[in-house]
């Protein structure tokens, strides 16, 4: 059974064909990051124009590396939600039109339950249950994930997502777009520093205060005419960012019982974060499950692996 995945719920135009057994056959993905950088982040309708542009040579281009004809497919699945609606839009009409064409049957696919299915494509001996965490550049969730790959949504963020969060510092560090791995890249996590934040919320994420913490160290340290130390601050806001995830982990594994992990979407491919979360998971004799690094970002292969998982 072949199913055709379709991903456009921001930036990236991505087609993917995965057949049953969980094996990409292929997963091409166009990028818009050099036509957005210049605005220092995702322009909406921009966006939209260009998935419109980009998806049928992305089709074509997924065939004939996936090796197969259009009439080769079992089914068709694409992100309905949630995501930006412009560009979410072109992939689901796209999607449905394509799968009413053929007359094979659609999957309408949550784009987060993707990310999910990433650790599947990734990992093919994973079985749930187990709990995961979501961290991109929208969203930042931890997962209860039953046997059945049922889902139930046990924290959230109360405002800014991880992601998004090291977007913004970066801006302010004068980084450009995206901001997360230059981030990663400038922090020298062994350098001393009084962490900006030490005491994280009880309930839910969130990143607002963090944020809010380094914008006003910078603009303090501006004033003084101090020279900023740009390594030491990422570090320092780096720690406090994956701190957050770390300790609210812990805590949820322990509370839970559960000895399996799982770490996805685009934050996940940052290097620090998987040391700390391998050194936690040691701690706690938990199984740790990440997605490869190329399927961490938005993708439409893990589109269809949420569709043939039947993620819920």
């Amino acid at each position: 059974m072949l199913t055709l995945g379709v991903e456009t719920s921001c930036d990236e135009t991505s087609v993917a064909v995965v057949d049953d057994q969980m094996r990409i056959l292929s997963n091409v993905i166009i990028s818009q990051i050099d036509t957005h950088k210049q605005y220092g982040g995702v322009v909406p309708e921009i966006a939209a124009r260009q998935h419109i542009t980009n998806i049928l040579p992305v089709l074509d281009e997924a065939l004939r590396k996936a090796q197969i004809k259009v009439t080769d497919l079992d089914q068709v699945a694409a992100t309905t939600h949630p995501g930006l609606p412009g560009a979410v839009m072109v992939g689901r009409v796209f999607g449905y039109s394509l799968a009413g064409a053929l007359k094979v049957p659609f999957a309408a696919v949550n784009h987060l339950h993707g990310h999910i299915a990433s650790l599947k494509l990734s990992n093919p001996n994973l079985r749930p249950p187990m709990l995961c965490l979501l961290v991109s550049g929208g969203h930042t969730l931890l997962y209860l994930v039953n046997a059945d790959w049922t889902t139930e949504l046990l924290v959230t963020t109360t405002d800014d997502a991880i992601g998004e969060a090291f977007d913004k510092v970066a801006r302010v560090l004068g980084m450009p777009y995206p901001g997360g791995p230059q981030i990663a890249h400038r922090a020298d996590m062994t350098t001393e520093f009084t962490p900006f934040i030490s005491k994280f919320p009880k309930e839910n994420f969130s990143y607002s205060g963090l944020k809010t913490a380094v914008l006003n160290y910078v603009n303090h340290e501006r004033q003084l005419e101090h020279a900023l130390n740009i390594s030491q601050i990422c570090a320092n806001f780096q720690y406090c960012a994956v701190a957050q995830l770390v300790t609210k982990c812990q805590a949820l594994l322990k509370k839970y019982q559960i000895k399996t992990l799982g770490i996805c979407g685009g934050v996940a491919a940052n290097q620090y974060l998987r040391e700390q979360f391998s050194k936690l998971c040691a701690k706690l004799n938990v199984k740790l499950f990440l997605p490869k690094p190329e399927l961490c970002g938005d993708n439409a292969a893990m589109i269809a692996a949420a569709a043939l998982l039947g993620i819920k």
